[in-house]
């Protein structure tokens, strides 16, 4: 079996496309008849899925790995636990699986990719749930012990209440422009005549 654009992908660092490189090749594997079980890289295949968020697909791909593989590779039960926890969406447990293993040389900056952008994730997801939150809860969604989880939102912007131990969540403005030319403008006003009459 030929994985070349799957080494591609790992060392270009183009991890969003992983997993669609991994359900090409298994598709193609299983159109020729060819025995790809023993030599598939279901830890990265179920990372790719990890990585792009799609969970859903994920699971799919670990119920159709046959259970005697599962049950020899630890790496790959290391990295479902990964999946369990972002299905019962347990942020903190999420971090704890990640840092739980110690993960294979080719894995492991994989790992630390995925982390990374997982951490970026849970930001976002503070940012737009939260107005105040506690030190101790952001650390637990950032996957930080809480100096690093105070010194990485103040370094956005947040405010700290030493007193009370509660970070002010400081939503980002982002400036959006929209371009409207004269063509535009004529093509929506002709599309609007058009409904109208």
């Amino acid at each position: 079996m030929d994985f070349t654009p799957l080494t591609e992908a790992l060392a270009s660092k183009s991890y969003e496309k992983i997993a669609d490189i991994c359900d090409n090749l298994l598709l193609q594997a299983a159109a020729e008849g060819a025995a790809y079980q023993d030599q598939w890289p279901y830890v990265i295949h179920l990372l790719g899925h990890f990585y792009v968020d799609d969970i859903n697909s994920a699971r799919f791909l670990w119920k159709s790995i046959p259970s005697e593989i599962k049950e020899s590779q630890l790496e790959l039960a290391a990295a479902w636990k990964i999946g369990q926890k972002l299905w019962t969406r347990d942020y903190g447990g999420v971090h704890e699986a990640i840092r739980g293993f110690d993960w294979s040389q080719e894995v492991q900056v994989l790992v630390a990719a995925f982390s990374e952008l997982y951490t970026k994730r849970m930001f976002q997801l503070l940012l737009s749930a939260y107005s105040t939150i506690s030190i101790q809860d952001a650390a637990l969604f950032l996957g930080m012990n809480e100096d690093d989880a105070t010194n990485y939102v103040l370094q956005k912007g947040w405010d700290l209440d030493p007193a009370s131990r509660m970070l002010t969540v400081k939503k980002q403005t982002t400036v959006t422009q929209q371009k409207l030319d004269a063509s535009k403008l004529q093509r929506l006003t002709e599309y609007v005549f058009h409904l109208e009459h």
